[in-house]
């Protein structure tokens, strides 16, 4: 049985386009999304940066779902680090309270930003202990009696709400985390392919389905790929330079949109771009058939239950026809 397939969506903005059309158009690709059969629409919190939009992501998923009636729509995550975890819990309560049981939470350590901004948002610590009472807390503001045991503050629009929750890594400490609280695990390998198999090894091996905060009873593995279907491999790889020209901006610190489509043959000889290449080796560029083969390599090498992908394309028709033909060669 092939792996569900859910989408990652950083809301990208084009050079040319502004936010709030960046926006419009994750909210087109939701819609598609939820019309194609995939399982859920994640957005993932970033900050200070040019090219993304996707800073709050729970009013993102708010407008997400208002506007589908399937998909499940969540968080991808939302960075804990930046919040107060009442916060968190109150406004994905409120998101239940008004979609029902369509509402994920993925819950990430990373600030999703650089050092100085990071400063700016934080709240939380990101050390694995303070991570982990900080969703065992979410975890009892969701629950039937409203309060976490640890603090006798209830909260009125999350109880009763049992939000799922996922972990968020990309190493084998948030595997272990994952683990340890008995919570299904998404590999961040779309962008930090180091790790995958030690992670996803780590967590299976260790899984707690008896912990006081399990909300799954066996391993639940979420794998981050990037990919991309066009009629031709080599229109495919033409397409995917917008995605790598976004993130070795993001590596050199260059300040812009996300840009059209260049030539593959510029990525050959640079080193940065190289870098930026291999970073994103986890990934199913091609025609129908290419991207057939490399994600039965990947659920085989991995067993993952899930992927999740992101898909940054410059054209948006472009991006909708690749969603169309991945659904059909998939799923």
């Amino acid at each position: 049985m092939n792996a569900d397939l859910s989408i990652l969506d950083l809301v990208p903005i084009t050079e040319g386009s502004t936010a709030a059309e960046a926006i419009e158009r994750s909210m087109r690709g939701a819609e598609l999304a939820d019309d194609l059969g995939y399982a859920r629409y994640w957005f993932a919190e970033h900050h200070n940066t040019t090219s993304l939009a996707s800073s709050a992501t729970a009013l993102l998923i708010g407008r997400a779902a208002s506007r589908t009636s399937r998909i499940r729509v969540g968080a991808g995550g939302v960075m804990v680090p930046n919040h107060a975890p009442l916060v968190i819990a109150e406004n994905y309560g409120t998101l239940a309270n008004m979609f029902g049981d369509r509402i994920d939470l993925g819950l990430g350590r990373a600030p999703g930003t650089d050092q100085m901004t990071a400063q700016m948002l934080n709240r939380t610590s990101a050390d694995p202990q303070s991570f982990a009472t900080a969703i065992y807390r979410m975890q009892g503001w969701f629950s039937d009696k409203g309060a976490p045991d640890s603090v006798p503050i209830g909260s009125a629009v999350s109880a009763g709400m049992n939000v799922p929750m996922w972990v968020l890594g990309s190493t084998v400490n948030g595997a272990s985390i994952a683990a340890q609280l008995g919570l299904p695990f998404s590999v961040a390998s779309h962008f930090a392919p180091d790790s995958l198999d030690d992670a996803i090894a780590l967590y299976r091996a260790n899984f707690n389905a008896d912990a006081a905060t399990a909300q799954i009873d066996e391993p639940r593995v979420m794998v981050g790929v990037n990919i991309l279907v066009a009629d031709t491999d080599g229109e495919a790889e033409h397409l995917f330079t917008s995605h790598m020209q976004m993130m070795l901006d993001g590596s050199t610190n260059k300040r812009r949109k996300v840009q059209p489509p260049a030539e593959v043959s510029t990525f050959a000889d640079d080193r940065a771009a190289a870098f930026v290449s291999a970073a994103l080796r986890v990934r199913a560029v091609g025609s129908a058939s290419t991207v057939k083969e490399k994600l039965d390599a990947l659920q085989s090498r991995t067993e993952a239950d899930e992927f999740i992908f992101t898909s940054y394309i410059y054209d948006e028709e472009k991006w909708h026809r690749s969603l169309r033909m991945l659904a059909d060669l998939w799923m």
